[in-house]
């Protein structure tokens, strides 16, 4: 059975604590006026009133139940009173942190990665949290676990070939990610009447048996677009300097010789080492 938080509305310690004040001092003077009996009348009177009351600090409330029956919960702060058999335990309402410890996980291709996550949440119900699950704080951290598993998961690590286009992935959607990750750990956390505020990935790696490997692929796919970039740049550039030369009519080339010059034109361009050039003091036909 689930439960809800219920208010309780206490009263003002001052007030309480300024009763059993008088009290005390009240017994004292019937002492001396020699009448026990009413003195400790004001004594068990005092002694009762006493337990009832309570201190909270902002962002703290007290869960009360009285022999096992939860009675409510008080958020208000500062000196409280209430019903002296009302057992209060305390419960913080601030924000925490939880700092997830870095996982090994598989992600939607199966490549071994390592991930971890910052997690801040609060208590939100505190009857939930204190009596709908056993330990919320260990709920906590056992459920944040096993969404960061899940949701590495359901997303490759970065984009490939086998991957639809503009698809999700861990590297490059970062905020999407988290989005889902709160999502997620907010339907996990609701249970336990605890809301998540923010979440967020603090590492992301390749597993070290399988870093140098990725490494390699990664170079090697941006080698291969760098060439490409490199290789359509020059034909732009070789596209243009023919134009220029057939519309200023500075030269006219034949056929032969525009294939020589488009050649030598993109070894200089696409070339990763500097070109030495070679004067060519006769014709291409000798």
């Amino acid at each position: 059975m689930n439960r809800t938080e219920k208010p309780f509305s206490s009263y003002s310690g001052y007030l309480a604590l300024t009763v059993v004040v008088l009290l005390a001092i009240f017994a004292f003077l019937l002492l001396r006026g020699f009448q026990p009996l009413l003195a400790a009348a004001c004594v068990i009177v005092a002694v009762f009133l006493a337990p009832g009351l309570y201190m909270l600090q902002p962002n703290e409330s007290a869960i009360l139940t009285l022999f096992g029956q939860y009675i409510g919960t008080d958020r208000n702060e500062g000196l409280r009173w209430a019903f002296p058999l009302y057992r209060k335990q305390r419960l913080s309402l601030r924000a925490r942190n939880l700092n997830a410890p870095t996982l090994k996980v598989n992600d939607k291709r199966g490549n071994p990665v390592e991930i971890s996550a910052a997690i801040v949440w609060r208590v939100q119900d505190t009857a939930q949290a204190i009596f709908d699950v056993d330990d919320f704080e260990r709920y906590v951290a056992v459920q944040a676990e096993a969404a960061i598993r899940h949701l590495a998961s359901r997303y490759a690590y970065d984009d490939g070939e086998d991957l639809a286009k503009g698809e999700m992935t861990l590297r490059s959607g970062m905020d999407e990610v988290s989005f889902a990750l709160r999502s997620e750990l907010q339907e996990r956390f609701r249970a336990a009447g605890v809301e998540t505020v923010d979440a967020k990935l603090t590492h992301l790696a390749y597993a070290p048996e399988i870093a140098q490997v990725m490494l390699r692929r990664q170079q090697a796919e941006a080698i291969v677009s760098a060439r490409s970039r490199i290789v359509h740049g020059a034909v732009s550039m070789v596209e243009s300097a023919l134009n220029a030369l057939a519309e200023r009519e500075i030269v006219e080339l034949d056929a032969e010789r525009k294939a020589a010059m488009v050649s030598n034109l993109l070894v200089v361009l696409c070339s990763d080492k500097e070109t030495q050039p070679i004067v060519n003091t006769g014709t291409l036909y000798n």
